[in-house]
């Protein structure tokens, strides 16, 4: 069962699952999210459905039906969902739509999207190739365990998309490898792993070389009161989506 809560979150004192007063940004509310029976209902770019009809997908996933609208209309967003549940295309879909629908001149990085392993990295990168392949956009993994070397040069390239783990991506902004300061999509995935694993250090770092002005969204199984500070600090009021599903059967992006 989805629940949309359509509220603004924060890190003040909750009763069970229902936020609290907002004290830094206005309460704002979202209408509940009906199940979209198709893809080609989200009016995604041409060239986005058919990658999504190419690779088999009919029906988006009560994840993607809650959220893909508001990642389209560019609302802050935090996400409630275990991994195989489809949240991977949930966000990789609207940054694509961006990307297409407002196209610029010079090559640069416009997204960046952290990771707490390699492993998923390299699945997050693979699904942004399969879903914008047959689109211009470039995307590239960032982790440790590798030579820098190798992964220096598409940085300095400007490419559109990176997945990195943060340790390694900050390793690059210190030495002056990637340009991030047009940087207009941010996603922090299975945020609560990163902090379980000592990332919050890195992750508050990376966010605070990014423009201020930028669409953030976050997914996360649980939320601890360090999670929820990073959330007051650095989402502008976003929009909170509960997704409370076992992993589908098969697979699913």
């Amino acid at each position: 069962v989805r629940r949309d809560t359509g509220q603004e979150f924060t890190s003040g004192p909750r009763q069970q699952r229902e936020p609290a007063t907002p004290t830094r940004r206005p309460y704002c509310r979202e209408e509940k999210s009906a199940r979209v029976p198709s893809f080609a209902d989200f009016g995604l770019d041409p060239r986005l459905e058919r990658a999504v009809r190419e690779a088999g997908y009919q029906t988006p996933t009560p994840v993607q039906s809650a959220t893909i609208p508001i990642g389209i209309k560019g609302i802050d967003l935090i996400g409630t969902a275990q991994t195989g549940t489809g949240k991977t295309a949930a966000f990789v879909l609207p940054i694509l739509h961006h990307l297409l629908s407002n196209p610029v001149a010079k090559p640069c990085t416009r997204v960046i999207v952290v990771t707490p392993t390699r492993e998923l990295a390299e699945q997050v990168t693979q699904a942004f190739r399969q879903l914008g392949k047959f689109t211009k956009i470039r995307t590239s993994a960032v982790y440790g365990g590798v030579a820098m070397g190798a992964q220096e040069d598409p940085l300095r390239r400007g490419i559109e998309v990176i997945v990195a783990c943060p340790g390694r991506l900050l390793d690059h902004i210190e030495r002056g490898n990637t340009d991030l300061s047009h940087v207009e999509k941010v996603v922090l995935d299975e945020a609560d792993r990163m902090l379980d694993m000592g990332f919050l250090p890195p992750i508050k770092r990376i966010l605070k070389t990014l423009p201020r002005k930028r669409h953030s969204m976050l997914f996360s199984a649980t939320f601890a009161p360090e999670l929820a500070k990073l959330i007051e600090e650095h989402l502008d009021s976003p929009r909170r989506v509960d997704v409370d599903l076992r992993a589908l059967g098969g697979s699913a992006l």
